[in-house]
């Protein structure tokens, strides 16, 4: 079957699902928790790779925050997506009368592009979001996610959501292409820069809009008074965890040399009999090569252990801390799918404020330390989201926003945020009774008393608001309170008529 006639089929079918209440939209969206909860067991084995072999990481970094969030969403979704009305107050007085109401409609047909690393949470909470605010959706899995995307799919189906509105694709390139071609009305992407740059040509011959979820080279930065004990707990947490395929994982650490030294003999005494990690296929040249030019322009290898044949071989590396790595080296500024971290040293740490936000990847940042420098840093950060005294976990809060700056992508996923961007807003104003001053015939003394009702609302002073009363007084009066300047233009106009005239 030919894909125009399954779109079109799903665009026809469509109409119903949008027209049901969003608050009976978003409860289904809510019950799909306890679908997902039902086959936690089968989702959690499905979801088992070289990268993922701890249950424990797909229940933690999977299935409870994509739990949270449909409860999210159950819950809060339809106050968010509610219908604004805007009556009189706060209303201009020149538009008396006018009565306006902001509703929150679909955008149609949302594709979803899903990922490897992550393949119930991100593109899960991108199709309820979706969902909830009552579109249809084509999700495309990651090449390798075939079965555990069908699983999600059908907790989705069990709670209620029409298999019309939610349907999965072939996860090769080509499908994903064909769908563009054939037309959506939304594309959400979580994947790697190069890749949003191929969906952005495409999506630029249809003025598609999109959202882009890409990568990251996240910094963590450790202020003087930082507990390097507890940082070093949490860069070990971010290298480990999913064989540090994350995209906000700790790929630099920003400090003062004093703090390098006592972070870099923590994490050498921890990480020295680390067990192996395996790297994705998609992701080994590049962190063989990265690493390679990384260490020829002078970066240390702290723990000696990295061997590049290997890695390019079977995949598997231990955690890596690079020592000694500039700002601008290549490796601090890239991103990497694998256990690899770099130290950058600063001889001040308000310096890790340029280097963050001269990065062509600002997803997030890790700041550690107490009182109000580490606040002042992170509101300075241009940067989707800071963690202050930790990294991740607090990104899988559902009622956050998520989005990245630069490479890093655009748009954003997740919280309110994320639910009203699969919506567009739409403006319905009506007048009320027959004042429309603006229907009346021109009086010759419009300009005056507008130029006073302007004065009077918006004037700096109280002199200034009571000379625009007195214009409007004058004007009502038949112009006998007349301002200079539109005087002298009245009658300047009609000389430069007469003059041009041949």
């Amino acid at each position: 079957m030919r894909w125009r006639t399954k779109l079109s089929a799903m665009t026809s079918q469509s109409s119903e699902w949008k027209s049901r209440p969003i608050r009976q939209r978003c409860r289904l969206i809510g019950n799909v928790a306890a679908q997902i909860a039902k086959r936690a067991v089968e989702l959690t084995q499905l979801s088992t790779t070289e990268q993922r072999v701890d249950p424990v990481e797909t229940i933690t970094a999977e299935l409870l925050p994509t739990c949270s969030a449909l409860r999210f969403i159950g819950r809060h979704g339809s106050r968010v997506l509610r219908t604004r009305s805007y009556n009189a107050l706060g209303r201009p007085v020149w538009l008396w009368g006018v009565r306006s109401r902001v509703y929150r409609k679909p955008r149609g047909q949302v594709l979803i592009l899903g990922t490897w690393n992550y393949p119930i949470f991100l593109p899960g909470v991108q199709a309820a979001q979706a969902l909830a605010a009552g579109n249809s959706v084509l999700l495309k899995p990651a090449e390798g996610c075939e079965q555990v995307t069908a699983c999600l799919i059908d907790a989705f189906y069990e709670a209620g959501v029409p298999r019309s509105e939610l349907q999965i694709l072939p996860s090769d390139t080509q499908s994903a292409m064909n769908a563009i071609d054939e037309g959506v009305d939304l594309i959400v992407l979580t994947g790697a820069s190069e890749t949003g740059r191929k969906v952005l040509r495409q999506a630029a011959e249809t003025l598609t809009p999109t959202i882009m979820e890409l990568s990251g080279c996240d910094a963590v930065v450790v202020l003087p008074d930082a507990d390097i004990a507890r940082v070093a707990d949490c860069i070990i947490f971010g290298l480990k965890f999913n064989a540090g395929a994350t995209c906000i994982a700790p790929r630099r650490i920003i400090a003062e040399s004093r703090e390098a030294d006592a972070l870099k003999t923590h994490l050498a005494d921890r990480l020295r009999q680390a067990d192996l990690a395996s790297v994705h296929p998609a992701a080994r040249a590049a962190v063989a090569i990265s690493v390679q030019k990384a260490v020829s322009a002078g970066a240390v290898d702290v723990l000696g252990e990295f061997d590049e044949q290997s890695l390019r071989d079977s995949g598997k590396m231990s955690p890596l801390v690079l020592d000694c790595v500039k700002p601008n080296d290549e490796i601090a500024a890239v991103d990497l799918f694998a256990p690899v971290t770099s130290i950058l040293r600063v001889p001040n740490i308000s310096e890790a404020i340029g280097i963050v936000n001269q990065c062509p990847y600002r997803l997030a940042v890790s700041i550690f330390g107490a009182g109000k420098l580490a606040e002042s840093l992170a509101l300075q950060c241009d940067v989707g989201t800071v963690c202050v005294n930790d990294l991740i976990v607090p990104t899988a809060d559902p009622r956050l926003p998520f989005g990245g700056r630069g490479e890093s992508g655009f748009g954003v996923t997740r919280g309110e945020d994320g639910l009203l961007a699969m919506s567009v807003p739409a403006t319905i104003s009506r007048r009320h009774g027959k004042f429309a001053p603006h229907l009346q015939a021109r009086q010759s003394t419009d300009a005056q008393t507008l130029l006073g009702a302007l004065q009077l609302l918006h004037a700096g002073t109280r002199t200034e608001r009571w000379m625009g009363l007195r214009k409007i007084f004058g004007a009502v009066r038949g112009g006998t309170f007349v301002d200079a300047d539109l005087q002298n233009q009245e009658t300047v106009a009609p000389s430069q008529e007469k003059e041009n005239k041949p």
